[in-house]
């Protein structure tokens, strides 16, 4: 960020972190408030990144426990770091300068689903795939799928502005959340948004609120907006010979007047990785994964089908509308990021995103920067949107140097194509360096401006983008 961002909070002294905890559990009761060995499994999420532990952990459950433990964290000038599910990529919800982890995942509970309002009122530690469940037993459908919806939470959604392969048609999590119920980090208690579909009065302080990883307040309840259940459903792998013709397929599908739901791609490397888990055929190099709902999907699974009969790209397709056979096709997706951790030590995932007609061009830069760098990668993602996320790959730390070369050029290469450091993970420690790159000083002023409005004193979650190493740097 930039000068213009408040100064940084004086650090807090030991014997002030000793008494900021004394206040919260005098606060709280004993139970919420965890040290020790059992603040280790909220201690870390899904990223790679070291961290520091903690002073402690709260195990908030309910509004009143987010204000006062916001509030005493103020008081004491003590960081606060609010995590979810703690599934995030990029370490947004780690204590980088210790501090308190606030956990919501026991506020959760679905408070409603209306049929009649088509919308949805949960709480932040709700399991996105519970949601899904609880919907389709109504007939109804919530669109945001990431990948890790069988362990993510709403909370850790909103913050994030989380996405997934249906993101190309529906849109990610921002375009579904009507309302957010906050505990800013000054303490205040805001309802923003609600129920309506409609809402012309302000500033959308639900959206600015959305993706803005847990550095403004703490999401206590959420309203999000639902559509009658889709009636069918069809997906379709299609195996190319090659990632430019995979490339090329897309393309087609989407000049021919198509609209995918979701429109995924597995380039040749990734196939390999999956190779030994999945029949590959004869020729399949590269994947695309299709898939349509709405009604009448026979008539597009035949119009599909007539067109790519006709593409020299195009090796073997397999549709089906049967939930089992879909679910089986997306499992190869899904079971990407595991497949890859056991093909190598070490590896880090990006998700850049640039305009979907310099996807391809982006392909080229990811080879070419492998090679440069001699570093081993693959990638895969929504080719619908141009979200693309790059896994580079590597065993022995000496290799460490050529490796953060290369993931310097692959951001530098994405913004200089028009495109964005994340299209669904977020920044959170992982690409700061590269903030001000994609962001004017302008833009990075305004942005620290609402920052110091929503956390004065600058407790919520330190040394992210909103305000880099700056807050508590010597906490």
């Amino acid at each position: 960020m930039t000068d213009a961002q408040q100064a940084p909070p004086a650090t807090s002294a030991p014997s002030a972190t000793r008494a900021a905890l004394r206040a919260l559990t005098a606060a709280l009761g004993p139970s919420k408030v965890a040290t020790g060995d059992a603040m280790l499994p909220w201690s870390r999420d899904d990223s790679p990144y070291p961290s520091p532990l903690p002073d402690a952990v709260v195990h908030a459950a309910s509004e009143d426990d987010v204000q006062t433990t916001i509030r005493i964290a103020n008081e004491y000038n003590i960081p606060v770091v609010p995590r979810a599910g703690g599934t995030g990529r990029t370490g947004a919800a780690l204590p980088l300068h210790g501090g308190i982890i606030l956990a919501t995942d026991s506020l959760s509970g679905i408070e409603e689903i209306s049929k009649e309002d088509l919308t949805a009122v949960v709480r932040p530690g709700v399991v996105l795939g519970d949601l899904h469940a609880a919907c389709t037993e109504m007939g109804l459908f919530y669109p945001p799928d990431p990948s890790s919806l069988g362990t993510c939470m709403l909370g850790g959604n909103v913050a994030t502005n989380a996405g997934g392969p249906r993101a190309f048609l529906y849109g990610s999590t921002r375009s579904w959340l009507l309302g957010v119920d906050v505990i800013t980090g000054g303490g205040e208690r805001l309802v923003l948004g609600g129920k309506t579909r409609k809402r012309s009065s302000g500033y959308e302080l639900s959206q600015l609120f959305a993706g803005s990883e847990g550095t403004l307040g703490v999401a206590t309840r959420i309203t999000l907006k639902l559509l009658p259940k889709p009636p069918e459903t069809l997906t379709v792998a299609i195996w190319c010979r090659s990632d430019p013709g995979a490339a090329a397929v897309a393309a087609t599908i989407l000049a021919a007047r198509f609209s995918p739901a979701c429109l995924e791609f597995l380039d040749e490397r990734t196939v390999d990785v999956v190779r030994g888990e999945l029949v590959v055929p004869e020729g399949g190099r590269a994947l695309l994964i299709a898939e349509f709902d709405g009604e009448g999907v026979e008539v597009i699974a035949e119009r599909l089908g007539n067109l790519l009969s006709g593409l020299p790209d195009v090796c073997v397709v397999h549709a089906a509308v049967d939930p089992s056979r879909r679910e089986a096709l997306w499992g190869v997706r899904r079971a990407l990021s595991l497949a890859t951790r056991r093909v190598t030590r070490h590896k880090i995932s990006e998700d850049v995103v640039v305009p979907r007609g310099s996807a391809g061009a982006l392909l080229d830069d990811v080879a070419r920067i492998g090679e440069l760098h001699r570093v081993r990668h693959l990638t895969y993602g929504h080719a619908g949107d141009g979200n693309l996320h790059v896994n580079f790959l590597w065993n022995d730390e000496d290799e460490k140097p050529r490796v953060d070369a290369a993931l310097d050029a692959l951001f530098r290469a994405t913004l200089a194509r028009g495109g964005s450091l994340s299209g669904e993970h977020g920044i959170g420690i992982a690409k700061v360096p590269w903030f001000a790159a994609e962001h004017s000083a302008t833009s990075r002023a305004l942005q620290a401006a609402h920052k110091a409005a929503w956390d004065p004193k600058g407790i919520l979650n330190p040394g992210k983008w909103a305000g880099g190493d700056r807050n508590h740097r010597e906490c």
